[in-house]
């Protein structure tokens, strides 16, 4: 009888046994699924990007401790006796036009200009800045599982120094994303889990570090941190994201000096602070996980929110905010986002108007505004003219596009000497005019063998710098 008994229990049990153990198995299953990325698989591809984004917030509680100040090495590279810069991301006026009076090729033959140098690279997009002769990259060294901020000389590439900190960052389209903001006495970067590093540029010497996720509760974006820092009269502006919004830290301290409140709760995106005039009021314009804001960036009020919208409220933000005018903005964005000009009066900012993704837009890479017209590179959403050069007007007239022959992916694209730069993703450099009336293409060349070719361009004095998964190549474009 208690035989029949434990029998009849037993059968009883065993749904409920079975249901604990797939319980088990599927949260197993589940911790080994975020710890392990397997080579070559992206997490952007195995979760959908809305439940991604969810999943990301919560395992972002558990963050790592990390000790900015790393380890530092010095290697046999010297400066460059070149003085021009390309000190940050865009360059000198935030435009991503070179305005060095140098003139370039006009044309190059089928292997194109030629090659000065070339360095190997951690997997990335990190792109490089330029200040008193030396490069300046914040890579990651997979083998050490370390952020590296590299200073290699502009003559030949050789490596002067690095300094490295320990930070586990699993490949997700490669890791690492950002450009430094270099100044003759500071070099500062954000790494791809939101650490902020500042050095002495010319040493390596280290100033200061934050941890944004611990310090701020900034949560890591969805591809890792795409926003490269600005240094503004030796104060570095950090989108943060978390407590505060933005912030103002003295480079020579570490000190924050100022704080725009967060008061929407509005994350960080992947895109970067543009300082800009609008309206009369010097500002940082922000486009956040959750609309716009424009900061102010005078004396008087630094850190009060000037102007916000929540009109522009993509998923997936990257692109930075291009002047248009005195008073006016655009914003793109990929993912069906499209693009959006806005105005600003005073303390108020309204919508002009909005384009489609098959009409005007980006993904990656930050339109530029150049003989009062706009340039981009469409997206790959973007209908017919997916991957195309575009050029439209302020008022949203489209001019011209490049065509099916002259397509160039998710590549970064620059002005100089009048002309058009463009990388393709597979290495492939174009050259064109920068018109405003049609396209002409005037050069074309492989450069680069490796994929996805996504790291913004560089250019000082004659000397461009560029890159594709793991590999960074200086070309000499000069007459």
């Amino acid at each position: 009888m208690a035989t029949e008994k434990r029998t009849i229990l037993s059968k009883r049990h065993i749904p409920i046994l079975a249901a604990v153990i797939a319980a088990v198995l599927g949260t197993v299953t589940l911790v080994w699924w975020f710890s392990v990325e397997p080579v070559g698989i992206s997490l952007a591809y195995r979760i959908p990007l809305s439940n991604e984004m969810n999943i990301k917030k919560s395992v972002q509680a558990l963050s790592e401790t990390v000790t900015i100040a790393g380890v530092f090495k010095k290697f046999g590279g010297t400066s460059s006796p070149i003085t021009a810069s390309w000190p940050r991301f865009r360059g000198a006026d935030f435009d991503n036009i070179a305005k060095e009076d140098i003139r370039l090729k006009n044309s190059w033959g089928p292997k194109g200009p030629p090659v000065l140098w070339s360095v190997d690279l951690g997997e990335g997009y990190a792109a490089p800045a330029v200040m008193n002769g030396r490069v300046y990259v914040l890579d990651y060294n997979e083998t050490e599982r370390a952020d590296a901020l590299r200073c290699f000389s502009l003559d030949n590439g050789a490596e002067i120094w690095r300094r490295t900190y320990k930070i586990d960052v699993k490949r997700n389209h490669g890791m690492s994303r950002t450009t430094p903001a270099v100044t003759a006495k500071y070099a500062l970067t954000v790494g791809p889990k939101c650490h902020v590093l500042c050095v002495d540029a010319v040493s390596g010497g280290f100033l200061w570090g934050i941890d944004l996720p611990r310090e701020q509760g900034t949560k890591v974006p969805l591809w890792y941190t795409g926003q490269c820092p600005l240094i503004d009269n030796n104060i570095a502006v950090i989108a943060a994201g978390g407590k505060d919004l933005l912030i103002g830290v003295d480079c020579a301290s570490g000190k924050v000096v100022w704080r725009a409140p967060n008061v929407n709760k509005w994350d960080m995106s992947h895109a970067s602070v543009m300082p800009m005039t609008l309206s009369g009021k010097r500002v940082y314009v922000y486009p956040a996980l959750g609309g716009i804001v424009g900061v102010s960036a005078e004396s008087a009020d630094r850190g009060r929110i000037v102007f916000s919208t929540r009109e522009w409220n993509p998923s997936v933000s990257a692109p930075s905010a291009v002047q248009t005018g005195p008073d006016t903005f655009l914003i793109t964005a990929g993912y069906g986002a499209g693009s959006a000009m806005f105005r600003v009066n005073g303390n108020a900012v309204s919508l002009i108007y909005k384009k489609t993704k098959e009409e005007f837009g980006c993904e990656q890479q930050t339109p530029i505004f150049y003989q009062n017209h706009l340039f981009t590179v469409m997206p790959p959403d973007g209908g017919g003219h997916r991957g195309e050069l575009v050029c439209m007007t302020p008022d949203g007239r489209t001019v011209y596009a490049s065509g099916r022959e002259d397509r160039f992916g998710l590549g970064p694209y620059m002005i100089a000497d009048g002309k058009l730069f463009l990388l393709d993703d597979s290495g492939v450099l174009t050259m064109s005019r920068a018109g405003t009336v049609k396209y002409e293409r005037l050069a074309r060349a492989k450069l680069l063998s490796g994929r996805d070719s996504w790291g913004p361009l560089a250019l000082v004095s004659g000397r461009m710098l560029l890159r594709d998964l793991k590999r960074l190549i200086c070309i000499d474009l000069r007459e």
